[in-house]
Order: structure tokens, then sequence, then C-alpha cells
């Protein structure tokens, strides 16, 4: 091996490079256009985002980065996601955004540091890097090419170390703030995109009852679950917004089953919490919880039918002026009256319900829905008095999600009781004068889903 050989063997498995291989891989290399070089999506929009934030910060840097690739084992990176406040101000969503930066100068003009497609004819990058390199992960734009499809300046990511301070936005939590502030209220293409998700969503809890038959005979049925529903993701979107949770039986009472590693078993229920993700990264959550018989038994109908009555509750107190928590405060107190009603609380449901009590919370203790948009968990490190202590707007898009999370092991319950877990989630826009359900493709009363089971797995359906 040569000296210069040995120097480019630079991978524990690479193969060396010979002088004669380098000197052919830098020449005979015909014209490639981009994979895709129209508009990013919702260009026409990311002006006046960006505009809304630097006014925020008059005469302030800001520095949004897309984030870094994070190793899942050894020289395997996983499956590269851009930060979502970049994709908010940029619309570049891809998996070759890594190391890049969104800065917005003082006077307010942004530029995009990025990692442009390397020249062929010099330096081998392109075939020599496993990270970055074309032959290994892709083809990035150069320069001229990332500026048509953004609108933005671009310039070298290597120059990004000669900018003076500024806010950055994986530090500063009054930025981190800003930016959730300002993603709070969707515009009219940003609902249409989680309209989608939620369509896409739909179809793929369609593929899973469909798939039901084969998973019940898999002795790890919760895995052929979220395999059947990734596939759907992947074919029609970015893939799942989060983990799917595929909890069976008692695994429905662990609030973030994500392990999905235990059987389906006919007499129990099946709680399904998942959602699409497009390619613009605007995700759905939905959850079902099925009878894995096709029919409810009494005891799961009547669990059922209380958790229904509160997310009912909730949506009815949802409209443009409401405090947010006020959906919360609807669904506990139905869940809290029911558990009364059975015997199972040992306290008036108006006492359980105040602060120095909250004893109904055993048997459901997490809120009852959250902010939904590009995160699964939306505008999340927005202050409290904007968001959990602020009022309903419209163009605000949220989840719905009461559940009852009746433990195995408690013995504060009728044995009858124990190991059922139920949520049933939709997701809903704020309107002018309410909240339009965005999920209604998907049955909600136990009635309907036995009748929307037998349709689907029905030889025709």
């Amino acid at each position: 091996m040569t000296a210069r050989a040995a120097q480019l063997h630079t991978g524990s498995h690479d193969l060396p490079v010979s002088d004669a291989l380098a000197r052919s891989m830098a020449d005979g290399w015909a014209p490639a256009p981009p994979p895709d070089d129209s508009r990013v999506p919702g260009f026409e929009r990311l002006t006046g985002r960006r505009a809304r934030l630097a006014a925020r910060f008059p005469g302030e840097r800001l520095l949004i980065p897309a984030g870094e690739l994070k190793v899942r084992s050894h020289d395997c990176d996983h499956r590269f996601r851009p930060h979502s406040a970049y994709a908010w101000l940029t619309g570049l969503t891809g998996e070759d955004q890594p190391g890049h930066v969104l800065v917005l100068e003082p006077d307010g003009e942004p530029v995009l540091y990025l990692r442009p497609r390397s020249p062929r004819e010099k330096g081998g990058e392109f075939y020599r890097d496993r990270k970055y390199g074309e032959f290994w992960v892709g083809r990035r734009p150069d320069l001229a090419e990332a500026e048509r499809r953004t609108g933005l300046r671009c310039a070298h990511l290597a120059g990004l170390a000669r900018l003076g301070p500024g806010r950055d936005a994986s530090r500063d939590p009054e930025l981190a703030s800003a930016l959730g502030e300002l993603r709070l209220v969707k515009d009219p293409w940003e609902v249409a995109q989680l309209q989608q998700a939620v369509d896409h969503t739909a179809t793929g809890f369609e593929d899973v009852v469909r798939a039901l038959p084969s998973a019940l005979r898999h002795p790890r049925g919760e895995r052929w679950i979220e395999g059947v529903f990734q596939l759907r993701a992947r074919a029609e979107g970015n893939g799942t917004g989060y983990e799917t949770i595929a909890a069976a039986g008692a695994h429905a009472c662990v609030l973030h089953w994500t392990r999905n590693d235990g059987p389906l078993d006919p007499r129990q229920l099946l709680l399904l919490d998942a959602g699409v993700e497009t390619d613009a990264l605007y995700t759905a959550d939905l959850t079902r919880t099925l009878p894995l018989s096709r029919r409810f038994s009494p005891v799961q109908r009547r669990v059922y039918e209380l958790v229904l009555a509160a997310q009912d509750a909730g949506i009815a107190a949802l409209k443009p002026g409401a405090s947010f928590r006020d959906f919360h405060r609807a669904c506990s107190t139905v869940l809290a009256e029911g558990l009364a009603d059975w015997g199972v609380l040992r306290v008036p449901a108006a006492q359980a319900l105040t602060a120095e009590s909250s004893l109904h919370r055993r048997y459901t203790l997490c809120s009852s829905g959250h902010m939904l948009g590009l995160d699964v968990h939306d505008c999340a490190r927005t202050r409290a008095e904007q968001y959990l202590d602020g009022v309903l707007e419209e163009g605000q898009v949220l989840t719905v999600e009461p559940g009852l999370y009746l433990q195995p092991d408690d013995t504060t319950l009728p044995r009858e009781l124990r190991g059922i877990g139920v949520r049933i989630e939709d997701d809903l826009v704020i309107t002018a004068d309410g909240a339009r359900l965005m999920s209604t493709d998907l049955p909600r009363t136990a009635d309907a889903v036995e009748e929307w089971m037998d349709r689907l797995l029905s030889p025709s359906g």
C-alpha cells in the first residue's frame, strides 16, 4: 500500500484508494441534475415566518440549526430528521440537512449555511466520505441549486465559524420559546398538511384491522401491528411522527408502551396510538382501543363508554377564547364522576377533582391532550402563559385523548376491571365557533367500532 493510499484508508473496513483510482474518479462525470429542483413546500409563507421571528429580536443574530447526526451503533447513525423550527423557517425537511444552520443576521437578512455538493474533479469527498459523500448517502444540492429551492442566500458551512456571537435556538430558552409561540396558530397550508397526516393515519388503522388475523397468530403480535402501520407511514409520508404504541391487554395501562413485544389475546383489547408524519414533517396523533374478538365484553364496553363520554365533554369545551385547560377539566370531571358511580373512588367526585386531592388520577394520571403540529407534542417550550395557561385561538390544532388505565395489580379495583386500558384520541382544529374533528374517518362509538371491524375483516372488506 502506498503512503497516499494508507492516508486515505480512513474507515475500519474501507478498501484503500490507489493513486490510479483517485485519478480515475476525478474525471469522466456527466452533469447530474438534482433529484428535486422545485421550490420547498410552503415556500410563499416562509419569508413572513422569518420576519416575525426577527421582529421579536431586533438587531440580534439568530441561529437555528437543523441538528446533527446521532450515532445508533458504531458507525451507523439514526435516520436524520431536521429540527422542527429549522424546517418551519426553511421548508427543508430531508435527510440531507444535518449540520446546516439558518442564520438571521442583525439586519434581518437570512443566510443558510450548508454543506454543498462536492465537486467531482477534486477532493473526492463524493466517494470517500462515508457520512456525507454522495456515493454513500445520496446527492446534495450545490449552493446555486439550494438558493433556487429556498429563495435564501446560501453559503458554505465552513463560513459559519467566522460569524460573531448570536442567539442559538439549541441553547437559548427565550429564542426556543419564541419559536414555539409563533407556531401555536397554524396557517391554512399547515392545517391541510395535518389533515393529510390524519387521513393517512386513518388508512393505517384500517390496515391494522385487516392484519389482525395474522397478528393474532404471531407470538409478538404487537410487533406485527407496529410493522403494518409503519409500512403505511413510510409509503405515504416520512414515517411515523413518534414511536407507535401497540399495547394489548394490560400493556395498555403503560402510557408510553413502545416495546410492543407482546402477543395478542382475542379476549383482550388492543390500544393503538400512532401517527403518520407527512414529508413536510407534520404529524397526526390518533388512538383507538379495539376489541380483538371484534366485540367488546360488557365490562370492556363499560370502560370504553365512560372514556368516550369524557372525550365528548372535552371536545364540547373547545372554542376560541376558552382556556386551554378547560377541555382537560371537562374530561376529568366525567371520568371522576364515572369512577365514583362505580364505587372505585372512595370520595365524591367533586372532592377528588380538587387540587388538594386529585385521587381520580390514580386511574387516569396524564393530561387529556396537547398541541399538535410539526412535533407530536407541539410548541412544548412555549411559555405557560401562552400555552398551558393561555386561551385557545382559531387555527390551533390539538388532541383530545382521555383515558382510563386500570392497572392489573391495583387492589383498589374490582377484579374484573384490572388490566383494562382504554384511550380514545382525536385531532381537532379550532374554528371560528368551536372545533372541527379532523379524524372523522375513524369510528368513535363502541357500536361503530365493532361495525367497522366487521366490515374490514369481511371477505369483501
